[in-house]
């Protein structure tokens, strides 16, 4: 029986990939659209780990295309990354992230029913909190206002989840709520996609110091916050990576049909913080302004990941310096046309 990572070309998902192989799982698909993505990922995948993942192009929002997957391959457990992310581009277009975001996590929840599949992890974002008034925020911590299209999908795909599981008694579902994801494989040979407008600020950084960009935007310098741009928590994509498998694990004797995760490391970090870090490690300098704020960005938000630590054994293992430098090996390895 295998485990089917969907989007395994994209971020966290061929990071998941590489964690999965390394913890000795051998039995696993990919599917990806290759929207944000590339096909060639899995080859780094492959030097990386030695193993070739078997990899399908399909588009999840077909809902054929999904039931003829499931009708070639026998798969036990799904782990769900496959979304567009950006919050830009969900302000500019909210019904292509309804669509996608939405339509393959029915389609695949569709899918679970029809072919027993009963095991079930979910990419979901602190975004759901919106501006929290308690930080750190725990997994009971009441949900704000989604400030985004992008953050309204993750809030409507959990509750998806939480009315199948009642009616689809089999079925065991783990949400895990990310932070920001940051940094890349310590090898150097993956990392987030590259891409000539990022969604996030460390591509924006490390492309800004590598001379793609010529100057790097901070959006908003006037938050209420102690050098006044967003506090986030950053926390290393290797780690976010592993803990999926410690999710696998703990689906076999979890005693509820539903549960919540926060993967973050408990700290907040400024903006500005990151970059002064990610100068002081790499010894370089970047050509950065502030500018004002953009819209559905949230002022503060970091975790409280007690939960996670007690039920899935799971703790970050990387800093915030040890981010910065493995992003900068990344962009590196990207700049010398590997």
């Amino acid at each position: 029986m295998s485990i089917l990572v969907t989007g395994g070309s994209g971020y966290i998902g061929s990071h998941t990939l590489i964690e999965l192989i390394n913890k000795g799982y051998r039995d696993l698909i990919s599917v990806d659209n290759y929207s944000n993505s590339n096909v060639s990922t899995y080859e780094r995948v492959e030097k990386i780990t030695g193993v070739v993942v078997k990899h399908y192009p399909i588009d999840l929002t077909d809902q054929n295309s999904c039931k003829l997957l499931f009708e070639q391959e026998k798969i036990e457990s799904i782990i769900h990354f496959a979304a567009f992310k950006s919050v830009p581009e969900s302000l500019a277009n909210p019904l292509l992230y309804y669509r996608n975001n939405l339509d393959s996590l029915i389609n695949l929840l569709e899918c679970c029913q029809i072919f027993s599949c009963h095991k079930f992890i979910f990419s979901s974002s602190c975004s759901v909190y919106g501006n929290s008034e308690e930080l750190p925020v725990t997994e009971k911590s009441s949900l704000g206002i989604p400030e985004s299209p992008y953050a309204q999908t993750k809030f409507i795909g959990e509750g998806i989840l939480a009315d199948t599981v009642k009616a689809h008694q089999l079925l065991k579902v783990i949400i895990l709520r990310y932070f920001n994801p940051v940094g890349a494989h310590e090898s150097g040979l993956n990392g987030e996609p590259a891409s000539a407008r990022p969604n996030n600020l460390v591509p924006f950084i490390t492309q800004t110091a590598a001379g793609l960009k010529d100057k790097l935007q901070i959006f908003g310098g006037d938050y209420n916050t102690k050098d006044g741009t967003c506090v986030r928590d950053y926390i290393h994509v290797s780690d976010i990576a592993e803990a999926h498998i410690l999710a696998l694990n703990y689906l076999e004797k979890m005693d509820k049909p539903i549960d919540i995760f926060n993967l973050g490391t408990g700290n907040g970090v400024t903006v500005l913080e990151v970059v002064k870090s990610f100068e002081q490690v790499n010894k370089l300098t970047l050509n950065y302004e502030i500018v004002d704020r953009r819209e559905g960005d949230v002022e503060a938000v970091y975790a409280n990941n007690s939960k996670a630590y007690k039920l899935l054994g799971w703790q970050p293992k990387f800093g915030l310096e040890e981010m910065m430098l493995s992003a900068w090996k990344w962009q590196l390895y990207l700049y010398e046309g590997n």
